[in-house]
């Protein structure tokens, strides 16, 4: 490598690794971890263009619906896979479709109560 090649990449990498004022290389002594915290906490929330909010009680309440729909749901697949399995009745394909939406809407209800109320 040549000389004035040399000198210009020990020159940039003197420039990169050293701060450009004094402002840079300190931290402010006002600065307060919790503080600085508190300040992004108070900021209002932006919500993208078109996305809707819900409140924590209609989170609750769509919730509710669901776990209702699943319990009946479930009560439902009960009631005919015991009339199947004791009664002989010919309801297996009923039965089968039952079990197929109760584990359908477990796995919304799951998925919900997840990216709702667990904190990531």
């Amino acid at each position: 490598m040549s000389n004035p090649l040399r000198a210009l990449l020990t020159f940039l990498l003197v420039l990169a690794c050293c701060p450009l004022s004094l402002a840079d290389s300190e931290p402010p002594s006002t600065s307060n971890p919790t503080k600085i915290l508190e300040s992004f906490a108070r900021q209002p929330t932006q919500h993208a263009a078109g996305v809707t909010v819900i409140d924590q009680h209609e989170k609750q309440v769509i919730m509710f619906a669901i776990g209702a729909v699943l319990l009946t749901l479930l009560i439902g697949t009960a009631s005919v896979g015991i009339a199947v399995a004791a009664f002989g009745k010919p309801l297996f394909l009923v039965h089968m479709i039952l079990a197929g939406l109760t584990a359908t809407v477990a796995l919304i209800h799951v998925a919900v109560g997840l990216v709702w109320f667990y904190p990531f």
